[in-house]
């Protein structure tokens, strides 16, 4: 896990998320990328409608990108002196979700920081970028801005979205003191044609050298979410692993789901993967 990839909604200061991606860059003597992205003006008004409004949000966006652009030189001695291998500030201009799904293609994981005062940093937010980014994704809570994994959570219900997190979260296991296997109800699959191969998870962990912990939790769908974060607290855990949107997102924020809740509750960093 050697490049991190952290968005930066608010460019003026250093987050406990940006922290936190700068401490998980020095834990693996890894790269930091920061990215802040200013929104197109033709996305947020059409050049037939208001032509004079939009030369003035045009020249608006003009100041608030070069502000961001000169941020550069802080933004790298910052995270060298955090511990980053290396550091690197880019600026955009786009939706944020494209953006970084594009400069996505070459890091390892997404930090995103939850901050209900900034844009992105929403639960239902945070949830749009997980999905679109197609990257892994760390979601810090607000209070959280030191990169610990000296216990890790795995949140474990059989699916093929916790498979990809468990598989994308390997450096970070590798390094960790202990491992608990959380093991909900094994997620309802739709009948279909054929026959899959089986995945045993114990079998896989020790593949990789890695010794864990099991716990057996007894909760319905609807308490899931809830569940993962009581068990998680009790382990003393300093980092939940979980797939996300196991069922169809619309599903999940109109009647509840377990990435709904941790989301938007969680007080410790989530690694998420779709």
């Amino acid at each position: 896990m050697k490049d991190i990839l952290a968005h930066a909604d608010n460019y003026s200061s250093w987050t406990p998320g940006m922290e936190y991606a700068a401490g998980l860059a020095a834990a693996f003597s890894g790269h930091l990328t920061g990215v802040h992205v200013v929104a197109s003006p033709y996305m947020m008004v059409s050049p037939y409608d208001a032509p004079q409004l939009l030369s003035r949000i045009v020249e608006e966006l003009r100041q608030v990108k070069e502000e961001a652009c000169a941020r550069r030189s802080a933004f790298e001695a910052q995270a060298r002196a955090l511990g980053a291998r290396s550091a690197l500030w880019e600026v955009a201009e786009g939706d944020v979700p494209d953006v970084l799904a594009r400069i996505g293609n070459w890091h390892d994981v997404l930090v995103l920081g939850r901050d209900e005062k900034s844009n992105w940093g929403s639960a239902q937010a945070l949830g749009n970028l997980v999905l679109r980014s197609h990257l892994p994704c760390i979601v810090t809570p607000p209070t959280c801005s030191t990169a610990r994994a000296q216990c890790v959570a795995l949140g474990w219900n059989h699916s093929p979205e916790a498979i990809r997190a468990i598989h994308a979260a390997l450096p970070i296991l590798a390094a960790a003191g202990r491992i608990v296997v959380l093991s909900g109800k094994p997620r309802e699959q739709p009948l279909t044609v054929g026959w899959k191969p089986e995945f045993d998870l114990g079998t896989y962990l020790r593949g990789h050298g890695l010794h864990v912990e099991d716990r057996e939790l007894d909760a319905s769908d609807a308490d899931a979410g809830a569940a993962l974060l009581e068990a998680a607290s009790e382990c003393r855990a300093d980092l939940l692993v979980m797939g996300a949107y196991g069922r169809a997102r619309f599903s999940e924020w109109i009647f509840g789901g377990a990435t709904r809740h941790v989301l938007a509750q969680a007080r410790i960093p989530l690694f998420l993967r779709h």
